[in-house]
């Protein structure tokens, strides 16, 4: 999918400050923006487990998926706080998914990598796309009614995070967050 992407984020390395953005972009091959933040990202992660694919159409969609997560989590041992992050971070894209998309698919697997399991998120829509990806990120900018922090914030939550976003074709966001730390 050709477009804009946002890869690599980890855990640990220094957020970008809003007003640098323009130092950590670089041209993509379509000629559109991309944000490299952090370091290329490692190979992806093997999926261990079965996916669940929930849908996101109604407002009751998206509380399915808050009590799926949470229970996903819980299963998998993370501790309150991270539940907590991942429930949230899961709400703000699911809610993105849904206000901005027009609606459409969130995943959940369990994944593995260098010996590490943790829970990654996909979600999915068929919506406008994001057409300046580097401001979407910005707290406090929102196209909507909210507080503009969905974006960002989901990204701050978790410890890997990519979008893929096409104007006119739509969104998908993968993150993850690791039961431990490397």
């Amino acid at each position: 999918m050709a477009g804009t992407k946002l890869a690599g984020l980890k855990k640990g390395l220094p957020m970008i400050p809003h007003g640098d953005l323009t130092e950590n972009v670089r041209t993509a091959p379509s000629g559109s923006a991309a944000i490299r933040p952090g370091p290329e990202s490692e190979p992806q992660p093997e999926r261990i487990g079965t996916a669940t694919e929930h849908p996101l159409h109604s407002e009751e969609d998206l509380l399915t998926l808050r009590h799926a997560v949470r229970a996903l989590t819980l299963r998998m041992g993370f501790s309150l706080v991270d539940q907590t992050r991942i429930v949230t971070a899961a709400s703000e894209l699911a809610r993105n998914a849904y206000i901005h998309g027009h609606g459409g698919t969130f995943t959940l697997e369990t994944v593995q990598r260098s010996g590490r399991t943790g829970l990654q998120l996909s979600v999915s829509d068929q919506g406008p796309g994001i057409p300046d990806l580097e401001t979407a990120f910005i707290d406090g900018y929102t196209t909507g009614s909210g507080l503009g922090h969905g974006l960002g914030g989901a990204r701050r939550l978790m410890d890997e995070f990519d979008v893929q976003t096409v104007p006119g074709e739509g969104t998908t966001v993968v993150a993850v967050r690791w039961t431990s730390r490397p």
